[in-house]
């Protein structure tokens, strides 16, 4: 725990804030002047608001960065009997844009913040100007067979909470430059994942990908892919690690055939964390993408 502090003190020099939302403490960053273009980073499973750090580093200079961390991740709190829906995490994050009245905003989403952001997108489509797209989604495609296998009722509690096989092969599976996974960094990413307990949310998660109609979130997934079209004409950028095993190829033609006015560079030599991967090649083009 102590290496884990000083490591977030070093690699995550951000203030803590907090707001309360239905009994639970939501924490989140906000980096930048309160009047400057507001710019919303949204994690995935499972990271947290660590994964944003060199972003949030580069653009609190010229933008109000906004970066929270779901109910179950990173710093907020992590009940133990909560839903941890979809529906969920958009409800807590659209309490959140109100709570600190944005608008126009820049939306930057990573894995299940696609989701996430776009369903809030659904709800508030006046809230956002632009889109920042990094491998993930807003619609159905095909679901890994490792990620199918923690599904299983047993064994993926067992390897997931139990054995803390999730969030600690992902920094290996998901990240290919190694060099940048270092012990300091891979410590960051596991910080708020320390225990039995405080890995619930990233089981949740793994449940909650919709595989069949009558799954709970399912019909919520429908919803939100539908409602892309309106947003068609808006700029979008989407930077994509070609090496992703989940987020592939298939999810990245997704995206341009909803989006084919969008602004694609591919990172062959990327994987699933792209911004970990490639996050000196990425600043440059959000900045230029952001200026235009």
């Amino acid at each position: 725990m102590n290496l884990n502090r000083t490591v977030l003190a070093t690699l995550y020099p951000f203030d803590p804030h907090y707001m309360e939302h239905g009994g639970h403490r939501i924490h989140y960053v906000d980096e930048g002047d309160r009047d400057a273009p507001p710019m919303l980073m949204l994690h995935g499973n499972p990271t947290w608001s660590f994964y944003f750090r060199h972003l949030i580093t580069a653009f609190r200079g010229t933008h109000r960065v906004i970066a929270p961390d779901y109910i179950g991740c990173g710093k907020s709190d992590k009940p133990k009997n909560y839903p941890y829906r979809l529906t969920n995490h958009i409800d807590n994050v659209e309490r959140l844009v109100e709570h600190l009245d944005l608008s126009d905003a820049t939306l930057v989403v990573h894995d299940w913040g696609g989701g996430v952001g776009f369903g809030l997108a659904m709800r508030r489509p006046q809230c956002f100007r632009r889109f920042v797209v990094f491998n993930t989604a807003a619609f159905f495609g095909p679901v890994p067979s490792r990620i199918a296998l923690c599904r299983l009722p047993i064994f993926g509690p067992l390897v997931i909470r139990g054995l803390n096989g999730f969030a600690g092969l992902a920094g290996r599976m998901a990240c290919k430059n190694h060099e940048r996974m270092t012990p300091a960094v891979r410590a960051g990413y596991l910080a708020p994942y320390d225990s039995y307990a405080n890995r619930i949310a990233i089981m949740r998660f793994v449940q909650d990908v919709p595989t069949r109609p009558s799954h709970p979130t399912y019909e919520l997934i429908q919803r939100i892919d539908a409602s892309l079209r309106q947003f068609r004409d808006h700029p979008m950028l989407i930077c994509w690690g070609m090496k992703d095993f989940c987020f592939n190829e298939i999810f990245l033609n997704g995206w341009v055939r909803r989006f084919p006015s969008a602004s694609v560079h591919r990172f062959e030599d990327a994987g699933h964390y792209v911004v970990e991967d490639a996050h000196e090649r990425i600043v440059p083009l959000m900045r230029d993408f952001i200026e235009t």
